[in-house]
């Protein structure tokens, strides 16, 4: 059965709106939009939708940036946990889905994969949290790498790469809504 079989159901991408539009919208139509941004966590988008007006997409994601790290840490925990093992064959959000496709996950070859598998249930004994990494425009290859290095990180320093990643992740995401007009 193929990775695909395994994914939620893709929701069809939103059009990106201009930065005009963001600030305008009601808070529903801003956490609709934006609510993917962080991995099933769209209450934080209604935290980021109360700092509106934005000037444009970079303090869009700034501000997602900023709710993240002023997070608790249970509840930066959360957010971490909500995060898909990388190259996993289980449900995630269709932005994850993309984003492991783009990076050729689903594809890569066999020892990368299972080489992934190791490092992911290596890093999670480690962490308790899954491993996070933007990997739009990374190989498979790089991906296990970083992974690999990481895994030498102590828990702070891995707690705060990881939520650094979710800030990476946010950018990317918020700049596929925001039109750049």
């Amino acid at each position: 059965m193929s990775g695909a079989a395994h994914q939620r159901a893709p929701k069809a991408p939103a059009p990106p709106v201009d930065i005009a539009s963001v600030n305008a919208m009601s808070d529903d139509a801003f956490v609709e939009h934006f609510g993917g941004v962080l991995e099933d966590a769209p209450y934080l988008a209604a935290d980021v939708a109360t700092c509106r007006p934005f000037v444009d997409a970079s303090a869009l994601a700034g501000a997602f940036g900023d709710v993240v790290r002023s997070l608790e840490p249970d509840a930066a925990l959360i957010l971490l946990l909500a995060h898909p093992e990388l190259g996993a064959r289980r449900p995630m959000a269709a932005a994850s889905v993309e984003e492991q496709a783009s990076a050729g996950l689903p594809d890569a070859e066999a020892t990368l994969r299972h080489r992934l598998a190791e490092g992911n249930a290596a890093y999670r004994q480690r962490f308790g949290f899954p491993f996070i990494l933007a990997v739009r425009g990374r190989t498979p290859s790089e991906i296990v790498d970083v992974l690999e290095a990481r895994l030498a990180n102590d828990r702070d320093r891995e707690l705060a790469a990881a939520l650094d990643e979710v800030c990476a992740i946010a950018r990317l995401r918020v700049d596929q809504l925001v039109d750049a007009g």
